[in-house]
């Protein structure tokens, strides 16, 4: 069995049935759109400094989603190709973005992107490296970036200990399932080194946090993949927990979630 089938594929595989990859959020956008977090600026300056000091270099967005990390990348003065595989997040990603100038999106895939080779001067991908088919998605990065063009894996990670992440795991623990279970075994990372080859890539990490309100928590919750939708058997009951949890940790009708920015920056060989 190849690694991707032991990590990535098995993964997507649990999807298969709900139309794969390109449909996994299509009825999680509105929960999405409404409660991920964005990035800090500390990880835009490291992007300027590292990746990109020029602020006509392209940059392709792979898995972007409904454009949190896109809209950083844009204030940060790049021209952005927002690449997305799902219509419904494409959707909302042009409509938050399309009218700021250097933006535009394509319909792609880390496997295969529509775009010329070499015409690339970052690629980024935030919480997204989870469900690359990791050799194929390699050999289309290598394809389209430019000769000193740089690949940055970004994630926002839940500090697990913190005691609102605490009670919310239990929430993810009883109705995520396998797919849950599938998820949880790409946490630590074991195929980042793979798709670098024998590159070392650079790590940073920054302490960020975000606020929501209770249905804001309600909706980071039910944007997760493996959760049962809102109109499921399950939904009604899922809810009354998050709403419980809100109440235990809210002040003046917020919580603060809270992350460790992570980017791992270098150019895959």
């Amino acid at each position: 069995m190849s690694g991707d089938q032991e990590t990535g594929t098995s993964l997507r595989l649990l999807y298969a049935a709900e139309g794969g990859v390109r449909s996994i959020f299509s009825e999680k956008t509105t929960d999405y759109a409404a409660s991920r977090p964005d990035y800090p600026a500390a990880l835009f300056e490291v992007l300027k400094m590292n990746c990109a000091p020029n602020k006509d270099a392209v940059v392709a967005d792979i898995g972007a989603g409904t454009g949190n990390l896109t809209q950083g990348l844009l204030k940060s003065g790049y021209r952005v190709v927002a690449v997305e595989p799902n219509a419904e997040m494409r959707d909302v990603s042009d409509f938050r973005l399309g009218k700021i100038a250097g933006y535009s999106s394509i319909n792609g895939s880390a496997e295969s992107i529509p775009l010329e080779s070499a015409s690339i001067d970052l690629i980024t991908a935030a919480q997204a490296f989870h469900w690359f088919e990791v050799e194929r998605a390699r050999t289309e990065f290598l394809r389209i970036l430019t000769a000193r063009g740089q690949v940055a894996l970004i994630w926002n990670d839940r500090i697990f200990e913190d005691p609102l992440h605490v009670a919310l795991d239990g929430v993810f623990s009883k109705f995520g399932g396998a797919k849950r279970a599938a998820l949880v075994a790409h946490e630590d990372r074991s195929d980042v080194p793979r798709f670098f080859g024998s590159t070392q890539p650079e790590q940073f990490s920054w302490p960020h946090e975000h606020y929501l309100n209770r249905e804001g928590l309600l909706s980071l919750v039910f944007s997760r993949s493996y959760i049962p939708g809102r109109n499921t058997l399950a939904g009604p009951v899922i809810a009354d927990r998050v709403s419980e949890i809100f109440s235990r940790f809210e002040n003046n009708e917020t919580v603060k979630v809270q992350y460790w920015t992570v980017a791992i920056i270098g150019r895959p060989t």
